[in-house]
């Protein structure tokens, strides 16, 4: 809900004399203004209301005025409001501990004096209204009868935007701040900031302003950092920070087209030509070649947040508590949108949700909440799930609509493993001098490309790194002997489980797109795939399978 649609719900309730609303909300200031703008102007509730409102630490009195030491109570706010003779709102701030939030039990005598305040504003002839106001409400069950629960959103877009251009008038007047005037830095700007509150975002935007006096679209990453507060506070979710780019991967060529590809699509620049945010990828594939680093890379490419979520801590040992930790964590995510949500070897936690066993049933409630939540969600969130064993997933989680496209990620070909190799070793021998000046050329890269056929990205990875360790121990140069020597003491994933790549290939052959170019599909071939007959994309086709997308 807007802040719009909860002005004009508060509007409707209010004449329609509902006795007991109660808003969730951590930004005090901002939802009293608007019941106060709303309550208090003839042309929208008839007749106004004065407000008053309660907390322990003032007591109760009119709104802007100084509170009684006696009414610091709740009953004696609720004797108080009980008392008024005029058209008025009782707003009473942080009343949740005595309704029994948290493992104490509710007052009973609380609860008692709010259920006939209640009868009493609901039956009297003077129109009046409670509002509880908490951060974290909690409604006993002898109020859920009586109480209407009304959503108060996040500053949406243009309040934000309203909140940034006052701040720049404000700093610009005065010669403080230099501002990049293009609607993109702006518009980038605003959108990070979503899932901040007012205040949140405001001191979001007094840091990018103070770090250089200048404000421009790179100052993104700063709004982000703010961000990580909010994720940090729901216990599931995680803000990953990293520096790699696209660039650092080698090959993927046809997933990374992709992705660039839909680089800005949550602007409003893409939603002028009608397209619709994309929903995420589900990359499988081979273990080491990649897929988690390019969720890595997408989001720094993207400048966008990187959230992970970690099925793991979902599960907790309260009845109840997953199912309403998985809702925290779906809330949390579109707050912050946009953003990146990573979920990977997403096969591990859910490969067991559609049965539910063993567990009464809560992992099947989490699964379902979350195919729910893929389907129907309307905010920027861009899930990128990685899966090892993608047959252990359910069939009901891999049907078009979840997701845009399933990306197969293969062990890499020859010109991949060329180009990671040189990735690997141009990222050492410029952060280790002491390696030396070893001649990365195209003969040395082609030997090794052709002495690792069949290795993942990780082994590759693994095996510059044994180079080096040898070079170290002989407090020596890096050589092209040492490259070798790890090569040939490597033994590859695709020798001890190769049963098991050449059935997820088998899998992915008409189910999933090459997470590779089309060009550099010429590489490591098993023997079961040396046997197997030629398939036309005609057969492909009519077997299920898809054509490369751009």
């Amino acid at each position: 809900m807007s802040s719009s649609d909860f002005t004009a719900t508060l509007r409707r309730l209010v004449r329609a004399r509902f006795p007991l609303l109660s808003v969730q909300t951590a930004e005090e200031s901002r939802v009293l203004a608007v019941i106060a703008g709303v309550l208090g102007d003839r042309s929208q509730v008839v007749p106004p209301r004065q407000v008053y409102l309660w907390s322990t630490s003032d007591g109760f009195a009119a709104l802007g005025q100084p509170g009684s030491p006696e009414t610091r109570t709740p009953l004696a706010a609720l004797a108080a409001a009980t008392a008024l003779t005029v058209p008025s709102a009782v707003v009473l701030l942080d009343l949740h501990p005595w309704l029994g939030a948290g493992q104490a039990p509710a007052d009973t005598q609380v609860v008692r004096a709010l259920k006939d305040t209640v009868r009493l504003y609901r039956d009297g002839s003077v129109p009046r209204t409670l509002i509880l106001v908490s951060v974290t409400p909690h409604i006993p069950p002898e109020l859920e009868a009586l109480v209407t629960v009304v959503d108060f959103a996040l500053p949406d877009e243009a309040e934000l935007r309203a909140l940034l251009d006052r701040m720049i008038e404000r700093n610009t007047r005065n010669g403080a701040l230099t501002v990049d005037e293009s609607d993109d830095a702006r518009e980038r700007l605003t959108k990070a900031a979503r899932g901040l509150t007012l205040f949140e975002a405001e001191n979001a935007f007094a840091r990018a302003m103070v770090d250089d006096g200048r404000l421009t679209a790179a100052d993104v990453t700063v709004v982000t950092a703010e961000k990580a507060q909010t994720i940090r506070k729901s216990g599931v979710l995680e803000m990953v920070s990293g520096t790699v780019r696209l660039d650092d991967i080698g090959g993927l060529g046809n997933l990374k087209t992709w992705l660039v590809k839909r680089s800005g699509s949550w602007l409003d620049e893409a939603r002028d030509y009608g397209l619709p945010a994309p929903k995420g990828v589900l990359v499988t594939g081979v273990p080491g070649c990649g897929k988690s680093l390019t969720a890595k890379a997408m989001a720094s490419a993207w400048s966008l947040p990187l959230v992970r979520l970690d099925i793991g801590r979902v599960f907790g040992g309260l009845v109840g508590q997953s199912e309403q930790n998985m809702r925290t964590a779906m809330r949390t995510v579109e707050a912050v949108a946009p953003c990146v949500l990573w979920i990977d070897e997403i096969e591990k936690g859910f490969a067991s949700g559609a049965s539910g066993g063993g567990d009464s049933g809560t992992s099947a409630r989490v699964f379902g909440a979350f195919l729910t939540w893929l389907q129907e969600k309307t905010a920027p969130v861009f899930v990128m799930a990685t899966a090892n064993q993608i047959g252990l997933l359910p069939p009901e989680f891999l049907r078009k609509g979840r997701f845009d496209e399933i990306f197969f990620v293969d062990l890499p070909t020859d010109s991949e493993r060329r180009q990671i190799f040189a990735v690997h070793l141009a990222a050492r021998l410029q952060a280790g001098p002491a390696l030396g000046r070893l001649a990365v050329d195209d003969g040395l890269l082609g030997g090794l490309a052709d002495a690792t056929e069949g290795f993942s990205g990780a082994e590759i990875e693994q095996a510059v790194v044994a180079a080096c360790f040898d070079a170290f121990d002989g407090r020596r140069a890096l050589t092209a002997d040492d490259l070798f020597h790890a090569v040939r003491n490597t033994v590859p994933l695709s020798v001890t489980q190769a049963e098991q790549i050449t059935a997820l290939r088998e899998w992915a052959d008409v189910r999933a797109v090459a997470a590779s170019a089309p060009e550099d599909r010429t590489g490591y071939v098993t023997p079961a795939e040396a046997e197997r007959p030629a398939v036309s994309p005609e057969a492909v086709l009519s077997r299920g399978g898809r054509p490369v997308p751009s």
